[in-house]
Order: C-alpha cells, then structure tokens, then sequence
C-alpha cells in the first residue's frame, strides 16, 4: 500500500513540474522560452509554461515569474520538448564533411548515436584502406584509430549535434582475424575482448553488429556473448541488426535474447520489422517473443524507421560467404563464370540459411537502384532492377552481378519488404524508440545518389503522419520515445528530459504543422514544422534556419573513466 501511495505522489509531482511558479536566483537566464506548451519527455500530458537556461543546462521551469533574459525565444503557444534522439545514426563521416547535420536538425533531432558499425578501431592497413576510400569524396584522409578519437575529432571540428557511439563488433574481429570466415583461437578472441574493454573504458555505449554482412555474419553467437560480457562489465549494452529479419526472424530475436541473458546485458533490436510478404504474419510473434523476454525481467527493446521500405546494397541479394575474405575477394569471384552459375542457383532456392534480399522483395520491381560509384552507371539512379535488366536484355540476377561488377561497389539500394499494417504494429509497442538508419545531410548533396527518405523524413513522418493525422499513439507518448526512452537506454546522462538541471538540448515545433515532405522518387526536402532547436543551451536552430554554430559534443558511455561533457 506505501509502495502504491509513493506512485501516486510522484505522478501528482510530475504533473504539477511544469506549472507551478519557479524563483531561482535572480530570475535572470541566458536564454528564456516564453508562451510553451512543455511536453517534459515523460510520456505525461503537457503543461503550459516556460523554461529558464543558463549555460548548457535547464535551471528552471514553471510560470518564472519576472524572469528576465539576454535571449527570449516566444514559443507562441507551440510544443516545448526535450531534444530527440536519433538512435541509429549513420551520418559520423558526413560530420566530418559538414557539421551542420540539416535533414535531422530540421526535424528536431539533437542527439545521433552511431550504431552498426564504428569509425574505430582503425587498427590494420587494410582498414585505413577502407576508410580512406569512404572518405575519397569529400578529399578527407583517416587520421585517427580509436573510436575515442574519432568522437573527439568530431567534437573538435564543430558539429551540431551531440554524439554518441557503440562499439562495432565487426571492426573488433577485422582488427584481429580480418574479413575471412574463421573462428578464432582462445588466444585471439582474448585480443578481441581486449579491444572491448579498451574502447569501454574510453567510452562506448556498448556492443553493435549487423549480423547479415561480411565480416559480421562470420561471428558465432558464443563469440558475441564473449564481447558482450566485456561490455555488461562496464554497464553496456548489445544493439544489433539480428541475423534474419525475414524467414528466420524469430531465430534473430532468440539469439539476441539469448546474448542478453548469457552475457547479463541489455540488448536492443535495429529497425525492427519482418521483411517479405511472406513473413508479414511473424511480426506478431516477434512482439510476443520480446514481451515474453520482458514480462521475465530482461531488458530488451527495439527501434524502428516509419517506411515500409530498407535500404543497403545490391551485395545483399547474394550470399555472405561470397564475400570471404572482403568486398574485392567478391568481386573478383563474381567474374568466375562457373561461380555466377553457382549463385544463381542459390539465389533462387528457398529455405535459404541467409537473408536472401532478392527473394524477400518479391519482384525485381521492389528492388530500387539509388546510388552508382561510376559515372556511366549512374543514369540507373531511381531505377528498379526489372527495368535494367529489361533494359540490359538479361536476366536479373545476372543484371545483380553485372552492376556489381561493373560499379565495384555494393550498389545502394532500396527494398520494398514491409506492410503498412506492422509499421504500425511496431510504432505502438511501448519499448520502441526510432532510428534513422541514415546519413543526415542537405538538400544539396543530390552528388550522393537517390537516398532513403528515411534520411530526410522519419522523426517528422511519426509525429505528422502517425500521430497527428493516424493517431496511432498519442503526441506526448511519442515524444517519450523520441527523448526519455532512447536516453534511458543508451544511458545518455541528463538527456531526454525537460528537467532542472538537465542539458539544454530541446526542440520547438508545431504540431499542427510538422510532416515529411521527402519521397522514394524526391527525397532531398527537408521536413517542415521545426521552429527552434538548441544543443547544450545554444541556438542551433531558429525560424528554421541554421544559426552556423556547433555545440554538439561527444556523449561518452558509463565505463569511460573520465565522462566530461
């Protein structure tokens, strides 16, 4: 009964947060937002009022009266709320090009936190290499190892957003047994374990993976659950891209369960979906599994993107162990005629023990081309697999491993794999938080081919489309899973509430207004609804312009012997 009576005291508390009158000191801020409807990220209904900041940090929230400030920003009456988070970001090397960060500012979004793979360790030729060539374009060279070094590059540079990172298991087993499919000694996964808690203590979030991708694909479930267990000592956690999405979906979400149990970390689920129709029927049973994990007492959750399309490359129609040993080992065997004939005969086989990309799109029109390395390959942009073998006069799995071939490259593409129907099944689970799965760029860089909307549109497409206008989740609710929930997670300190004391990384909207605009055949529009954002206390954001400054900072993880802001 006293445990029930404390519950309704801090609800009563929560609510009344927001209106009660506030005195601090002198009443004076920095900066004072006026006239808001203050939705504080925790999931309760908002209130009216206004926020005090001084420096990088609230001070104050309530009527404040008499408060008085260098900057006053009048909100009108629009939705006050902490910064969103972008909990799976893959925009660290377009930072590097340009810190502005403009599709996600525009959309709110305050935090990125990279996930998948890492920018470090960079600890072989081979992956100097790599980076180097990623980094070609923008006349950029690889000048840093660790993780560590490359958040504080960033940070040092001058960015917009905060950043925080996980570790990528694929660049811990590169660093030690390269990109081929072998299991390594006692002693080498000692060095692996080594690197984990290196890059813990220097501050990692945790463990990542994408498990359908050489070299990923190679590591075992006892090998993940070795790197995990380095991470859960330092309070990390395992986020991953699970094996299978599609066919064996329910396999994917057992062994990440079972990485979690084994390895007593919290794990978290990309973009969750079931891709293929014929699979559109598990995703009930995807959500049964997880709320079974959790009704038990294990933290698990998941993040999502609001498409019902993926994107990743054209590789991804064909089988991992084709790519032993790295993308050019691949490539070369792609041109070994009784090898083609070979992966053809896989490609279409059912029951396939790998995410078989092209069967799982159901037709060579759901297959989208968006970006081309080669200038003369690059009129296929925004085309559809079956018009370029319509065009090519061959059969489209041929056409897979031409294009392949031919751009030396994994080819973007966009796959159309998911219903609307669990798009909205998955948005309504209370554990789900979102993800981008993208890079965030400007309306400008049309050079990088036909991207994702996703890139442009997701958090905005959620709060316009889904709540707004579907109503599939109320607004403050999801703002909870924009802000509280990922900061919780991730154990972003300080973050993802409009709190006294917390950082001042909030966002000003309408949410009468807010939408994407972006589309699969026009995607570089930026979202409209955004007024103001402000990153640690600064206005990065205002009348929906950039303000060309760049307070972002790194967010270091809880092993991190030393986490200053």
């Amino acid at each position: 009964m006293k445990f029930k009576v404390f519950l309704i005291l801090i609800a009563a508390s929560m609510s009344r947060s927001v209106a009660q009158p506030i005195k601090t000191a002198g009443n004076r801020f920095d900066i004072l937002i006026r006239n808001g409807l203050i939705y504080d990220g925790s999931g309760q209904p908002p209130q009216p009022g206004n926020v005090g900041i001084r420096g990088n940090r609230v001070v104050a929230i309530g009527k404040l009266l008499n408060a008085t400030a260098a900057t006053v920003i009048d909100a009108q009456g629009k939705a006050v709320a902490p910064g969103f988070i972008n909990v799976l970001s893959h925009t660290g090397l377009e930072l590097l090009r340009d810190g502005h960060s403009m599709s996600d500012v525009k959309q709110g979004i305050t935090t990125e936190v990279f996930g998948e793979i890492s920018w470090g360790p960079i600890n072989t030729d081979a992956m100097r290499q790599q980076v180097n060539l990623n980094l070609k374009p923008y006349n950029l060279m690889c000048n840093w190892t660790t993780l560590a070094d490359f958040m504080v590059k960033l940070q040092q540079k001058g960015i917009t957003p905060n950043i925080a990172s996980y570790l990528g298991a694929g660049q811990v087993r590169e660093s030690v047994l390269g990109e081929a499919n072998v299991k390594p000694t006692p002693a080498q996964l000692e060095q692996m374990r080594a690197i984990v808690r290196k890059a813990m203590e220097e501050g990692a979030l945790g463990v990542t993976t994408a498990l359908i991708y050489p070299p990923n694909t190679f590591a075992d479930t006892d090998e993940l659950i070795a790197l995990c267990r380095e991470a859960g000592r330092y309070g990390g956690r395992y986020i991953a891209h699970i094996r299978s999405e599609g066919d064996r979906l329910e396999d994917g979400i057992n062994e990440l369960i079972k990485i979690g149990q084994e390895a007593k970390v919290p794990v978290e689920l990309y973009h969750f979906k079931a891709s293929g129709q014929r699979n559109w029927p598990k995703m009930e049973s995807a959500i049964r599994l997880i709320n079974k994990a959790r009704q038990q007492g294990q933290d698990v959750t998941a993040d999502m993107y609001t498409y019902t399309a993926g994107a990743t490359g054209l590789t991804s129609c064909l089988p991992p162990y084709l790519f032993n040993g790295g993308f050019m080992a691949g490539w070369k065997r792609l041109q070994d005629p009784a090898t083609r004939q070979k992966l053809i005969a896989e490609v279409r086989k059912s029951g396939n023990d790998w995410e078989n990309m092209f069967q799982l799109a159901g037709s060579t029109d759901n297959i989208l081309l968006t970006a081309f390395e080669v200038d003369s390959l690059k009129k296929y942009n925004g085309k559809t697999l079956g018009q370029i073998a319509t065009i090519w006069h061959k059969d489209p799995i041929e056409t897979v491993m031409d294009l392949i071939v031919a751009d030396k490259s994994r080819v973007e593409t966009t796959y159309f794999l998911m219903s609307e129907e669990n798009v909205k099944k998955g948005i309504s689970q209370p554990w789900v938080s979102f993800g981008s799965d993208a890079g965030s760029i400007s309306e400008d860089r049309k050079d990088v081919g036909v991207v994702h909307p996703r890139t442009f549109g997701n958090f905005a497409r959620l709060l316009g489309k889904y709540v707004r206008d579907e109503h599939v989740m109320s607004l403050e609710e999801a703002i909870r899973r924009l802000t509280s929930l990922p900061a919780t997670n991730h154990k972003l300190t300080d973050r993802g509430l409009l709190r006294s004391g917390y950082f001042a990384d909030i966002v000003i909207f309408d949410p009468a207004t807010i939408a994407d605009k972006a589309t699969f055949s026009d995607p570089f529009q930026y979202a409209v609804g955004v007024q103001h954002v402000l990153v640690n206390g600064v206005l990065v954001l205002k009348d929906g312009k950039h303000t060309d400054v760049f307070p972002g900072q790194s967010i270091w993880g809880p092993g991190r012997k030393s986490r200053t802001h």
